[in-house]
């Protein structure tokens, strides 16, 4: 996977533990490796099924169980993130599960600096649906409450929980700005990101798209635009509907043509 993303023209690949952490150590020290020699930038999503907030105690030890069998996979693969759903609060009081989980994060981080993964960034992840927790506001303050968490912002999920929010650069921007007001440039410079269009419903995210779908939201060329802008050096994990690879070198000229834009125009004002 390593070689093939790189003879693409890739640099960066989410490991799917999404349904389950069931890796072995020899595979993903291997994995590690050829990511290396490739210089593919590694990180990991973990189990999908994950509920810091669930009212049953069984449930958020077993939630806390996964992120640690997913950190031990990164290290073993030298895995630089792993990308956390936080889950629902559906069944519970959303000011407790807010409360729930930033103090569940908080024993998760001292038992991942126990033993020994201190150094593997732990990244909720903005959620699609609207009875997720996980709106932009909830994973800030999650990120807020922790220096070892770094938020992974998906900017479909924010358009799609937000009824089609993104339509602008100038949206886009708030959303940074309001990142880099709460968290700091420094702590969001490398931002982690997930993009891909999105449909939704009243609820929220209902299915993600290609790229060239483009009766579905939101426009990667707005946030290229901001992320020139504000000089970020951020990881895009394109989560396409089928053709992920694809969709993700076509972000990437996109990116690459609004940053030779913005390079000329620096030139010309010299």
């Amino acid at each position: 996977m390593p070689e093939w993303l790189f003879k693409m023209g890739l640099c960066a690949y989410e490991y799917q533990c999404s349904r389950g952490v069931n890796i072995g150590e020899n595979k993903a020290i291997e994995i590690g490796r050829e990511a290396a020699k490739y210089d593919i930038f590694l990180s990991i999503h973990a189990p999908y099924y994950i509920n810091m907030a669930s009212p049953e105690k069984e449930k958020r030890e077993n939630s806390k169980k996964y992120i640690m069998d997913t950190l031990r996979v990164a290290k073993w693969m030298d895995a630089k993130r792993i990308v956390v759903h936080t889950g629902s609060y559906s069944k519970v009081d959303k000011d407790w599960a807010l409360k729930i989980s930033i103090e569940l994060f908080g024993e998760i981080l001292e038992e991942a600096n126990n033993a020994g993964y201190k150094d593997i960034l732990i990244c909720p992840e903005v959620l699609g649906k609207r009875n997720q927790l996980g709106s932009l506001d909830e994973i800030i303050e999650i990120c807020k409450a922790h220096k070892g968490l770094m938020p992974t912002v998906d900017f479909g999920h924010i358009h799609a929980r937000n009824q089609g929010s993104l339509n602008s650069a100038e949206d886009f921007e708030r959303v940074i700005l309001k990142l880099e007001h709460s968290l700091g440039y420094e702590r969001i410079k490398n931002l982690h990101c997930h993009f891909s269009r999105v449909e939704f419903t009243k609820g929220g995210e209902k299915k993600h798209w290609g790229i060239d779908d483009v009766q579905f939201g939101p426009e990667f060329k707005y946030l290229a635009q901001v992320i020139c802008k504000k000089k970020m050096e951020p990881v895009i994990i394109c989560e396409s509907r089928d053709n992920m690879a694809e969709d993700a070198l076509k972000l990437k000229k996109i990116y690459q043509d609004i940053k030779r834009e913005d390079c000329n125009e620096e030139s010309t004002l010299d």
